[in-house]
């Protein structure tokens, strides 16, 4: 397929219930939702929007909203790359690497330091991904963040080649 460019939005709380069902549906197809999955997909403006944090969603036409992905404020400046979910049925249009230049433009408007990630070895085509645009393992951010998943065997910093 060729690629699908999507109209990216900002969070309004209608759009609340897309982030809750993208993510519960590629979380629950490989592992199993966590109470700290839970408790960020039923209560997005509380736990991400309001206290500083951004979460964008992906529309393409004919689809409707296929993504979302959320920067999840962690301490003073570090933000959490979280929540990057795209259905089934828009995979393959890349949507998600639309979507994570969208995020990373965003962070760094926020002057996201650190800005990284928390994931499993079992999603290696987002890894990749995440490496292709400038994402490095990091042995510190899995040690200072990573035991926050059951399912977090690796942790990834955002380092741009400059």
């Amino acid at each position: 397929m060729s690629p699908t460019r999507p109209t990216i939005h900002e969070f309004r709380d209608e759009l609340a219930p897309y982030f809750r069902d993208i993510n519960a549906q590629w979380i629950s197809s490989m592992f199993r939702l966590e109470d700290t999955d839970r408790e960020v997909l039923d209560h997005p403006r509380s736990r991400i929007i309001d206290p500083g944090g951004v979460i964008l969603f992906a529309e393409v036409e004919g689809l409707g909203i296929v993504g979302t992905c959320a920067l999840q404020k962690t301490g003073p400046a570090s933000y959490e790359l979280t929540k990057m979910g795209v259905l089934e049925s828009a995979r393959g249009l890349k949507i998600g690497e639309y979507l994570l230049a969208a995020v990373l433009e965003r962070a760094e408007t926020l002057q996201a330091d650190p800005l990284y990630l928390l994931t499993s070895s079992k999603c290696a085509p987002a890894i990749h991904l995440y490496e292709k645009l400038g994402f490095q393992h990091d042995a510190d951010i899995m040690a200072r963040y990573g035991a926050r998943y059951q399912r977090c065997d690796v942790a990834m910093r955002y380092a741009p080649q400059r």
